[in-house]
C-alpha cells in the first residue's frame, strides 16, 4: 500500500479533472477559497473531487471517494473569488473527509496507480490505442478544432494511459460516466470504454447532420431564392429601382396575408413571379400589377358582423316603410329562417336565444370555419342559403329602399348596381385581361366596394337588361343567381373562382315578361302593387312632407298640410302607383311655401285644398271618372299599367252597312285586343237568342268598337266581356250601368276567363268612384289582396260566364253572379257564417243575388278576411 497523505479539497461542480490535464477553474465559494489559500500557503497541491449532486454546501456525503491530486499553475483573484489553473498529476482515493479552519474542507488520501498494459507491444493493444486515437482525431475535426492544433493535442501525449485521460475529459458525457472512467485503473479497459464513448458521440453527430440536412434540403430552395432576392434588390438599389421592388416586397406581404385556396393561391403567385421578372417600364408590368391590386382588395375571407334582432328588424322596416305588409312578412321569415340556421350554427337552441345571433371573422370552432371546410355538411344546416330575392312592381312603390332596410335591419354592407340598359356580357362577367383597359364586371366591382363577402346586393332594374352581338347579359347572371353555381363564380378578369355563396342578392323589376325564364326561374318573386290613396296620404304625412320640409329648411310650425290638402295633391297633381310625383309635388309646394315665408308674407301656412290649388296652380291630372248616365253601347272597363290601374270606356256603335257587315275596331289596339273584339262578336252572332237580342240585328249591318285616349296603344285580353257588354248593349238598346266596370277575357263559348293585375284595376276604379265592379270568378282569392278600406265600399260581382256580366251590367237585369257586397266583415260575423252554413256550402260572408236556375245556380259568398 501507498503512503497516505493529507490535502485540502477543491469540490468540482458538473466536472471532472483527470492526471495529466490542464484544467481551468472558478473557485468562489468560502471554504473551496480557504483551501485555495491553503495550498497556496503549501505545496500548491489538492485533491480535486467531483460532486454527486449539484449543492453549494460540498459536504463529504455529497463528494466521490476518488479524485485527482492537482497542483496550483496559475490564481488569478476576481470579484468575489478566485481564477485557477490546475494540473493533473494523479489518481487518489480520499480515506477520510474532515473540517479545518473556518469551512475549509481536508481529506487524507491514498495515491492510486494505473494499470498499464502487461505487454504494450501488443498488435491488438497497439490498434487499439491507433484506432482510439483516429477517432479521437476525427471527433475532434467534425467538432471544428483546427487541424493543428488537433495534431499538436494528440502528438503531444505518446502513452496510451494518459491519452485515454485527454479524450475522456473532452468527450461530452454526463459527470458520473466520466467518474468511472476515473475510477477506471486497468489503461487498456479505460481505452476500450474511452473509444465507445467516442463512437456513440460520432454517431450522434453523423444523426444531428443528417437531420440537418433534411432541414437544409427544404429550407435551401427558399434560403436561397431570399439570397437572391437580397442580392437582386442590392442591384438594383444601384440601378434606381428600389422604390419599385420595395412595392413588390409590400405586394407580396399583402398577397400572403390573404386566405386563398390552393387553386387561387397558384394563379396569383404565377402572375406575382411574372410581375416580378417584368421591367417596370413595360405595359405589361401595369397590366399584371393593376390585376394583382384587384386580388388584394377584393373580401376573400371579410365577413360584416351579422346581427339579427326580429324585433329591431320589424321596427326598422314599420320606420322606412308605411304598408307593403306581405313584402315585410317575406323579409322577416327570411331574417327568422337565417337566425335560426346561426343559433344551429353555434350549438345554441333556438328557444333558448333571445339574443342578437352574431357572426364574424372570429367564428367558433364549429361555426362559420366548418361551413366553409364542408359544404356537404353546411346543406344539412336548415337555412344555410338564402334566397334570392326578386322585388316586381311599379316604379316608385319602395323596391330599392326596401332593399337598403334590409341591409341596415342584417347589419351588413349594402351595394347597388344599376343593370338598365346593360347590353354586354362583359358588364356582369368582365373582359379578359388581354383588352386593352380591361376590367372586372359589376359584380366583381361591386365586392370589393362591399369589403365583405357577404352583403345586401341590389341588381336594379333587371328586366331592362339588353341583347346585343356583345352578348346576352341576362345568360351572364344565371350563374350569378344560382346558389348551386355562384360559390365559384369566375370573372373573365380574374380567371380565379371567387365565392359569392353568402351574398343576399335582391332583383328589382317593373315588367315580370321581360325577364327571361331560365333567369325567373332562380328568383323568389314578392310583388310590390300599387298604394292607395289612404296609403299615399300616410305615407306623404310620415315620411314625404317632413323630409320635404328639412331639405326647404321649413319648421315643423311654418309648414302643416291637412288631409283633404295631401289628398289633393294625388288626385290632381299625380297619377302612379308609386310615390316619387307626389313628392316632388310637395316638394315643389313647400318650395313655394318657402319663397312666401322668405318673402315676408306669411309667417307659416297651414296649408288646405285651395291653398295647393293657388300654389300649384291648375290640376295637371285629369283621370277618368264615372260616367254622368247610364248610357247604351259604352261599357266601363279596366286597366292596369306600371303606373297604376285605371278606368276605361269601349264604345260600340250599330249602323248599316253594305250587306257584308263590316267590323271595325280603333283606338291604336293591339292584335290581342282586336281578337278580344272579333270573339266578343262572333259570340253575340252565335247566341242572340240566350243574350235576348233579334236574330237579324247584327246581320248585314257594320259595328264599330272604339276605345278611346287613341295616341295610347292598348293590348291585353282582359276587355272581352267589356266589348261583348258594350256591343249587346248596342245591338239590345239597354243601357250599361254606369257605376259598374269590369275585366275578364272571354272564350268564343262564353266563359269568363281569369286576369292579372286586379289589385291595381280595382285601386283605379275606386278611386274613378266605381262602386261595383264584375271579375271572373277565378280570381275570387286574388280578392285577399284588396285593402280592407276598399273592400269594405265596393260590391264584387264573380262572373263565370257572359251571362253573369250581363245579367249584371245592364239597367234591369238581376244579376246571376256571386257577389260579395260591401259590409264590413266585422259586423256580425258569427250571425251570418250560421246563416250561409246552413244556405249551402259556400264562403261565410256576405250574400247577395237570387239563386240561378238548376244546373247553373251558384250560392254566393265573398272570400275570407
Amino acid at each position: 500500500m501507498g503512503e497516505r497523505f493529507t490535502l485540502p479539497v477543491l469540490p468540482l461542480r458538473d466536472t471532472v479533472v483527470y492526471p495529466g490535464v490542464a484544467v481551468p477553474i472558478s473557485a468562489g465559494r468560502p471554504g473551496t477559497v480557504e483551501a485555495v489559500q491553503e495550498a497556496l500557503d503549501g505545496d500548491r497541491r489538492m485533491f480535486a473531487v467531483a460532486q454527486r449532486e449539484n449543492v453549494d454546501d460540498p459536504l463529504p456525503e455529497y463528494l466521490y471517494n476518488v479524485g485527482t491530486v492537482v497542483r496550483i499553475i496559475q490564481t488569478h483573484r476576481v470579484r468575489g473569488g478566485v481564477q485557477l489553473l490546475v494540473q493533473g498529476e494523479g489518481r487518489a482515493q480520499a480515506l477520510t473527509y474532515h473540517e479545518e479552519g473556518q469551512s475549509m474542507l481536508q481529506a487524507v488520501l491514498l495515491e492510486m496507480v494505473h494499470q498499464e498494459p502487461q505487454n504494450p507491444n501488443d498488435p491488438a493493444f497497439q490498434a487499439l490505442d491507433r484506432e482510439l486515437r483516429d477517432r479521437a482525431a476525427e471527433l475532434g475535426t467534425r467538432r471544428g478544432v483546427p487541424a493543428e492544433a488537433l495534431n499538436q493535442l494528440i502528438q503531444g501525449v505518446d502513452d496510451p494511459g494518459p491519452f485515454a485521460d485527454l479524450v475522456a475529459f473532452y468527450l461530452e458525457l454526463e459527470t458520473a460516466n466520466k467518474q468511472e472512467l476515473l475510477e477506471m485503473l486497468d489503461d487498456e479497459a479505460r481505452m476500450r470504454a474511452c473509444l465507445v464513448a467516442v463512437e456513440r458521440e460520432l454517431a450522434r453527430i453523423d444523426a444531428q447532420e443528417d437531420i440537418q440536412a433534411k432541414v437544409q434540403s427544404e429550407l435551401g430552395e427558399r434560403q436561397r431564392e431570399m439570397l437572391l432576392r437580397e442580392q437582386l434588390k442590392a442591384i438594383q438599389k444601384e440601378l434606381g429601382d428600389g422604390e419599385d421592388r420595395d412595392d413588390l416586397e409590400e405586394m407580396r406581404e399583402r398577397i400572403e396575408e390573404l386566405r386563398l385556396s390552393e387553386e387561387q393561391r397558384s394563379e396569383v403567385d404565377r402572375e406575382l413571379r411574372r410581375l416580378e421578372r417584368t421591367s417596370p417600364q413595360s405595359a405589361e408590368y401595369q397590366v399584371i400589377r393593376t390585376f394583382l391590386e384587384w386580388v388584394t382588395e377584393l373580401p376573400w375571407n371579410e365577413r360584416a358582423e351579422e346581427k339579427i334582432d326580429l324585433e329591431r328588424a320589424t321596427k326598422i322596416l314599420e320606420e322606412d316603410h308605411h304598408g307593403l305588409e306581405d313584402v315585410k312578412d317575406r323579409i322577416l321569415e327570411f331574417l327568422a329562417v337565417r337566425k335560426l340556421h346561426l343559433a344551429r350554427l353555434n350549438g345554441v337552441d333556438a328557444e333558448e336565444t333571445e339574443a342578437d345571433a352574431e357572426i364574424g371573422d372570429s367564428s367558433s370552432a364549429n361555426g362559420k370555419d366548418d361551413l366553409e371546410a364542408d359544404e356537404e355538411e353546411s346543406d344539412d344546416v336548415p337555412g344555410g342559403r338564402g334566397p334570392i330575392l326578386l322585388f316586381v312592381g311599379p316604379p316608385g312603390v319602395g323596391k330599392t329602399s326596401i332593399a337598403k332596410s334590409i341591409a341596415r335591419s342584417l347589419g351588413r354592407k349594402y351595394v347597388r348596381i344599376s343593370l338598365g340598359g346593360a347590353r354586354d356580357e362583359a358588364d356582369i362577367r368582365g373582359h379578359r385581361r388581354t383588352y386593352v383597359g380591361a376590367m372586372p364586371g359589376r359584380i366583381i366591382q361591386g365586392m370589393r366596394q362591399a369589403k365583405t363577402k357577404n352583403p345586401v346586393f341590389l341588381l336594379d332594374e333587371v328586366d331592362k337588361l339588353g341583347v346585343s352581338f356583345q352578348g346576352d347579359p341576362s345568360s351572364a347572371l344565371l350563374e350569378v343567381l344560382d346558389p348551386a353555381q355562384n360559390s365559384s363564380f369566375v370573372d373573365h378578369y380574374l380567371g380565379i373562382p371567387f365565392d359569392l355563396s353568402e351574398v343576399l342578392f335582391i332583383a328589382t323589376a317593373n315588367y315580370l315578361d321581360r325577364i327571361p325564364g331560365p333567369l325567373l326561374d332562380r328568383m323568389e318573386r314578392v310583388d310590390f302593387a300599387g298604394y292607395t290613396e289612404l296609403e299615399k296620404l300616410q305615407i306623404a304625412k310620415k315620411y314625404l312632407v317632413p323630409r320635404q320640409r328639412r331639405e326647404n329648411s321649413l319648421t315643423e310650425e311654418e309648414l302643416q298640410m291637412e288631409d283633404d290638402a295631401v289628398l289633393s295633391v294625388v288626385q290632381s297633381y299625380t297619377r302612379e302607383s308609386g310615390v316619387r310625383q307626389l313628392e316632388r309635388e310637395v316638394g315643389r309646394f313647400a318650395r313655394k311655401v318657402a319663397r312666401q315665408i322668405a318673402g315676408g308674407k306669411v309667417e307659416k301656412i297651414n296649408a288646405s285644398k285651395s291653398d295647393v290649388r293657388e300654389l300649384l296652380g291648375r290640376p295637371r291630372v285629369h283621370p277618368e271618372r264615372i260616367a254622368d248616365e247610364d248610357t247604351v253601347g259604352v261599357a266601363t272597363g279596366m286597366f292596369y299599367t306600371p303606373m297604376g290601374g285605371d278606368i276605361m270606356f269601349v264604345e260600340t256603335s250599330i249602323m248599316p252597312g253594305d250587306g257584308k257587315g263590316g267590323f271595325i275596331l280603333t283606338g291604336q289596339l293591339g292584335d290581342v285586343m282586336k281578337e278580344s273584339g272579333r270573339a266578343a262578336l262572333s259570340f253575340a252572332k252565335a247566341h242572340w237568342k240566350q243574350l235576348g237580342i233579334e236574330e237579324d240585328s247584327l246581320r248585314g249591318r257594320d259595328v264599330h268598337i272604339h276605345v278611346p285616349a287613341g295616341a295610347i296603344p292598348k293590348d291585353g285580353p282582359s276587355a272581352g266581356i267589356t266589348m261583348a257588354t258594350a256591343l249587346v248593349s248596342a245591338v239590345s238598346g239597354r243601357k250599361i250601368r254606369r257605376e259598374v266596370s269590369m275585366t275578364g277575357e272571354l272564350t268564343l263559348t262564353g266563359r269568363v276567363l281569369p286576369i292579372g293585375g286586379l289589385k291595381e284595376k280595382v285601386l283605379g276604379a275606386v278611386r274613378a268612384g266605381i262602386t261595383e265592379v264584375i271579375l271572373p270568378i277565378d280570381n275570387e282569392a286574388d280578392l285577399e289582396d284588396i285593402p280592407d278600406e276598399v273592400r269594405e265600399r265596393t260590391t264584387f260581382h264573380l262572373a263565370e260566364t257572359l251571362d253573369d256580366v250581363i245579367s249584371t251590367a245592364l239597367v234591369g237585369g238581376t244579376s246571376t253572379a256571386k257577389t260579395i257586397l260591401p259590409t264590413p266583415t266585422v259586423k256580425k260575423k258569427p250571425a251570418r257564417k250560421k246563416k250561409a252554413s246552413s244556405a249551402s256550402k259556400a264562403s261565410p260572408t256576405n250574400v247577395a243575388g237570387p239563386a240561378r236556375k238548376a244546373g247553373s245556380a251558384r250560392t254566393a259568398g265573398s272570400t275570407p278576411n
